[in-house]
């Protein structure tokens, strides 16, 4: 069982993330009134494979003045990472690959190591707008992953857990969404800033750095690096779920139908975000870090620390 709970996340997510590709095209089309990719497959679902094809067949080209090993590894840890951070996530009371009492702590490690793979690639490249991405990349999650820990800390001290099935288990009288309103919206903030999506896509914002850390990527391995930004999206809408809305608990519908249901309605939510918000300067992300989303993760936690001891 063990086995097969593995393999159909692994399966089930790289799908996921595929489809998304798709799917962000037609829901960006939908709200912005064009019509999205239509002419490849009914409502243009072959669309995925059309991309994959294209992808295939491009020509695998390495820069002459690039770090080849490190340029060829760099794309693969995205993807390792993200991946694995799935394994800590509960899907339903029976799905999932591993329950671990630190869930939460791996999920951050992963997402730590995660930004190795943009900074690696980005100096591999021996370019100079790559290299500016990178160092973006670098500073803006090493900010933005501190009031990311900081926020979930009044879900652990709800829970009592670090562990996330506890912590689902947790919310069986009411979600954490309610106790934690503050909470969820700095870790959202946090997750599109920790995902590189719009509007905090500033390691490769084309206006600025042509396409920042994978400006010489071509082919798969530019592949890869699409592919583990959809992962990232998936995962920081899974890990809300888990943590905010219940996870897998609902009425009427199996288990695994709800976490599905409320996952995808958080990644429309990154796509509409994508629709809706302008870019920001530089310094205005990370000014907005470290002056706003900081003191307000510490108010959050200092107030929930309080209301449980007063409560106690």
């Amino acid at each position: 069982m063990t086995l097969l709970n593995i393999f159909g996340v692994l399966i089930t997510v790289v799908l996921l993330a595929a489809l998304l590709t798709w799917g962000e095209r037609r829901l960006l089309g939908f709200w912005q009134d064009r019509p999205g990719p239509n002419r490849v497959g009914p409502f243009g679902v072959l669309q995925v494979v059309a991309d994959m094809i294209k992808l295939f067949f491009k020509e695998d080209f390495i820069p002459r003045f690039a770090d080849k090993p490190v340029f060829v590894l760099a794309p693969t840890i995205v993807m390792a990472t993200a991946l694995l951070a799935f394994a800590v996530i509960p899907f339903s009371p029976a799905t999932g690959v591993m329950d671990l009492h630190v869930g939460l702590l791996f999920f951050f490690a992963m997402s730590a190591m995660a930004v190795y793979s943009v900074v690696l690639g980005a100096y591999a490249s021996g370019n100079k707008y790559a290299l500016l991405g990178g160092l973006r990349a670098a500073a803006q999650t090493v900010s933005y992953e501190v009031f990311m820990g900081l926020s979930l800390m009044g879900v652990v001290m709800l829970a009592g857990s670090f562990d996330l099935r506890e912590i689902v288990a947790a919310q069986q009288q009411g979600w954490f969404l309610l106790p934690q309103m503050l909470g969820f919206a700095i870790f959202l903030i946090a997750g599109v800033a920790e995902s590189h999506r719009l509007p905090f896509d500033l390691p490769e914002a084309e206006h600025e750095l042509t396409a920042g850390y994978h400006t010489e990527y071509s082919g798969m391995k530019f592949g890869l690096f699409f592919v583990g930004e959809y992962l990232s999206v998936i995962l920081i809408s899974a890990l809300i779920t888990t943590l905010f809305l219940g996870g897998w608990l609902g009425p009427w519908l199996p288990p695994l139908v709800w976490f599905l249901l409320k996952t995808m309605l958080l990644v429309a939510l990154f796509i509409l975000l994508r629709a809706a918000l302008p870019r920001p300067r530089y310094d205005q992300l990370m000014a907005f870090g470290w002056k706003v989303m900081l003191p307000l993760a510490l108010l959050n936690l200092l107030v929930t620390g309080g209301v449980l001891v007063w409560r106690a």
